[in-house]
């Protein structure tokens, strides 16, 4: 029995190393490493290294078996105790492997992308503290250090996406990202009040643990929805769902390392991963709304990314249209699916942020070197790259084909998970849940195309590029492995054997039998060899189509302007209509405000202190000349009387006796005559 103690202990205790190795790299690298050593770059990289030894560590004690739980007094308020503790399941050591894993390479590739920024130190501080705060929330057993580690997070990515501050766009683009993000995180906050008011506990391994019974007894109670719909909010923002979404495509200021980790496994997956920590909380209500705000947001995204010309908010788009897919999983009951394809999306994502990092690279290589006119960050101003980058052409394409969801790929085995769920869930219910999973295998079609289009783009074709091509030594910028070993090691990771020896059958991933699926099995085995067929076999379709029309250029009447690529191009103006709506609107009511308090209270108050000083004045000069006037008459009065009475005073005995017969005299004539 001690032996077992002892082991849990090791294990909480390897776990809180892993959290910490980074913010002891922050600390290091922002107090005592200069702006510009490359030494900030090993600290921080060997930090994540052991982070991710360590969490694989943690990862083989904890899956799949019993989960660890410790916590010790944080404070006491009157007689209520809060209590601060780890919790140790599927979800959060999977998440600890993931974040590490995902750092690792972005670490790696940042050494030599920064190279000769004059803020080197700074960024790698700034990616340490990111590191930190995202690893240490998902150990949280706790719903009020959950809230102030999702908060650093926060803080973290402002403080990276507008990380050159002196570029106008970066500083509105971090602004932007914290004040969307505070939206949601009111409503997170305000759930978290909900909780602990109705269940007397802030400890997530009583709420919703294995065994969890203090949120059991109000499964049926109206506030449950309401606590369920501010988790919700929380998450919307956090991941980027619509309508809080639009922060992310302007968070692409910062550099496309940090891009690559923002979208891959940290900030956007915090949403994510919180759904998945409180899901026992929600009822069917709230989960059908989030199955269709996710539907809904994975093809709104899908369909703005297939006309976007930048390079990185087409990527951009494709996360939001993503975590959308997870977002519905988690909606229709695809519990596993979800956490599924948020660790398959991870090394995707992060291998086309970093690929996308090289082109750029690349790009600026090629204007400097030979004064083209051209935005480097544009596809339409690519094209022939492939013969230039092999390396980087193969890397990309393995990943965009795992984003497609291309069979031999991770991106297959997770997202046919989702689609045959989601059309298990509808089985059996009204016609409009079946809106959903069609709307799901739209979405993948879309994203098959715009993926392609980036692709053919980039790599085929011809530009002002294909000048130079004769000129430039094939993968002229991308000789150091910092750049191509990241790469390459994420494209292997983008393949089926990491997560299941069968390539075709998501059942069979070990993630997705790590976690509980809420979907009736057989009822999904009815879809488990149609639908996979089907999207693969249309998903290539689509990519032939995006061929003819980017490399052949034969199928023009895809091109044509019109009311829907303008909606598309335009991000279906929801920015435009946040702008002149939502941003004018508050101004326009604040200056209303401003005025009226300057003119209407003020001009009241005016009134009112001017009206008192009058009313102050009259009295001061009525206290003064009427009402001291008559007391001063009576003193002359008294004081005239007085005088007079004295005049008879003189202490002579015929002057009294005079003044008495006067007296007698002046009565008898009165008596007398009146």
């Amino acid at each position: 029995m001690e032996i077992v103690l002892l082991d849990k202990e090791l294990t909480i205790i390897l776990a809180i190393a892993a959290v910490a190795a980074p913010f002891v790299a922050f600390l290091i690298n922002f107090f005592f490493v200069p702006n510009q050593s490359k030494l900030s770059g090993w600290i921080s990289g060997i930090a994540i290294l052991k982070s991710l030894v360590l969490a694989a560590i943690v990862f083989a004690r904890v899956w799949n078996q019993p989960e660890l739980h410790v916590q010790h007094l944080w404070f006491t308020i009157g007689g209520t105790q809060i209590l601060l503790g780890v919790w140790l399941n599927n979800l959060s050591v999977l998440m600890l492997l993931l974040v590490s894993a995902i750092a690792l390479p972005v670490h790696v590739y940042s050494v030599i992308y920064m190279k000769g920024d004059t803020a080197y130190s700074r960024y790698f501080a700034y990616l340490s503290f990111f590191c930190f705060a995202m690893l240490a929330l998902v150990i949280m057993d706790n719903l009020l250090t959950l809230y102030a580690f999702w908060e650093l997070v926060g803080f973290a990515s402002y403080l990276l996406i507008g990380f050159w501050f002196t570029r106008e766009k970066a500083v509105q683009a971090n602004k932007k990202a914290f004040i969307m993000n505070r939206i949601g995180d009111v409503g997170l906050l305000i759930g978290i009040m909900l909780v602990y008011t109705h269940c007397g506990t802030f400890d997530m391994f009583k709420l919703f643990g294995t065994n969890a019974t203090a949120a059991a007894t109000a499964t049926n109670a109206h506030w449950l929805t309401i606590a369920g719909l501010c988790f919700l909010a929380g998450a919307i923002a956090k991941s980027a769902q619509f309508p809080l979404h639009t922060w992310l495509p302007d968070a692409m200021e910062g550099p496309t390392s940090v891009s690559a980790l923002i979208h891959a496994a940290t900030m956007v997956a915090a949403g994510i991963f919180l759904l998945g920590r409180v899901y026992p909380m929600f009822n069917t209500e709230v989960l059908t709304i989030i199955a269709v705000v996710g539907c809904f947001t994975a093809f709104m995204a899908a369909t703005i990314a297939l006309t976007q010309t930048d390079i990185k908010r087409i990527l951009a788009y494709s996360t939001i249209s993503q975590l959308g897919f997870m977002m519905m999983a988690m909606g229709v009951g695809a519990y596993s699916s979800a956490l599924f394809h948020l660790a398959t999306h991870a090394f995707f994502k992060c291998l086309l942020f970093l690929s996308a990092g090289v082109i750029i690279h690349q790009m600026q290589h090629l204007k400097h070197e030979h004064h083209l006119d051209i935005d480097v960050q544009n596809i339409n101003q690519m094209g022939g790259l492939r013969k230039l980058m092999p390396v980087t052409f193969i890397t990309t394409c393995i990943a965009a084909l795992a984003l497609i969801g291309f069979p031999l790929t991770s991106g297959c085995l997770s997202k046919d998970g989702i689609l045959i769920q989601a059309f298990a869930w509808a089985q059996g219910k009204s016609w409009v849940y079946s809106i959903i999973p069609a709307t799901a295998v739209f979405t993948s079609l879309l994203t098959a195309f715009y993926i392609a289009r980036l692709v053919f783009k980039v790599f085929f074709g011809s530009s002002p590029v294909a000048e130079a091509e004769g000129i430039i030594e094939p993968e002229a910028h991308t000789r150091s492995w910092q750049l191509y070993l990241p790469l390459m090691v994420l494209a292997l990771c983008c393949l089926f054997p990491l997560f299941s020896f069968s390539p075709l059958q998501y059942e069979q991933a070990w993630i997705f039998k790590g976690f509980a699926s809420y979907v009736n099995v057989d009822a999904a085995g009815k879809y488990a060899e149609i639908i996979p067929a089907l999207v693969s076999v249309l998903s290539i379709g689509m990519v032939l189509i995006a061929y003819g029309v980017y490399v052949k250029q034969r199928l023009q009447w895809l091109k044509t302007g019109g009311l829907l690529l303008n909606i598309s191009y335009n991000g279906w103006y929801i920015d435009s209509f946040y702008n002149n709506v939502v941003v004018k609107t508050t101004v326009g009511l604040s200056r209303f405000i401003s005025w009226f308090d300057n003119n209407v209270v003020d001009g009241i108050v005016k009134f009112l202190t001017g009206i008192k000083l009058v009313i102050s004045r009259l009295s001061a000069w009525i206290d003064r000349n009427i009402i001291d006037g008559f007391i001063h008459l009576i003193t002359l009065i008294v004081k005239q009387a007085g005088n007079f009475v004295r005049g008879f005073q003189t202490g002579r005995v015929q002057g009294y006796l005079f003044t008495m017969l006067l007296i007698v005299l002046a009565l008898y004539i009165l008596k007398t005559f009146i």
